[in-house]
């Protein structure tokens, strides 16, 4: 079983997101999350919900261990990933054009 706040952190930092930059992309207020660290405590669904779309995940990716077959993946497809997360909606947009455009060649 995964300990959801370790999970959050983990996600977190792979981006190189602050607390207040996670907070942004969640509609959060990052009170709210600092207080879960400081108490302890686990998010509610819904802010969970918005967690994972901050992260643009899904909650059963969420919740998905490092054992699953979808997490096997290589080194370089795991860069390409965290990579991905990094990205600005409009790059992610620009990126899935140019793979497109490298397909059709």
């Amino acid at each position: 079983m995964i300990n959801v706040l370790e999970r959050i952190a983990a996600l977190r930092m792979a981006r190189g997101w602050t607390e207040y930059e996670l907070a942004c992309r969640c509609d959060l207020p990052q009170s709210t999350i600092s207080s879960w660290y400081r108490h302890n405590m686990l998010p509610s669904l819904g802010s969970l919900e918005k967690i994972c779309k901050g992260f643009d995940l899904t909650l059963s990716q969420f919740f998905l261990s490092e054992t699953d077959p979808v997490t096997t993946l290589t080194k370089q497809q795991r860069e390409l990933l965290e990579n991905w997360f990094k990205l600005s909606d409009t790059q992610k947009k620009k990126l899935l054009v140019l793979i497109d455009d490298m397909l059709q060649k």
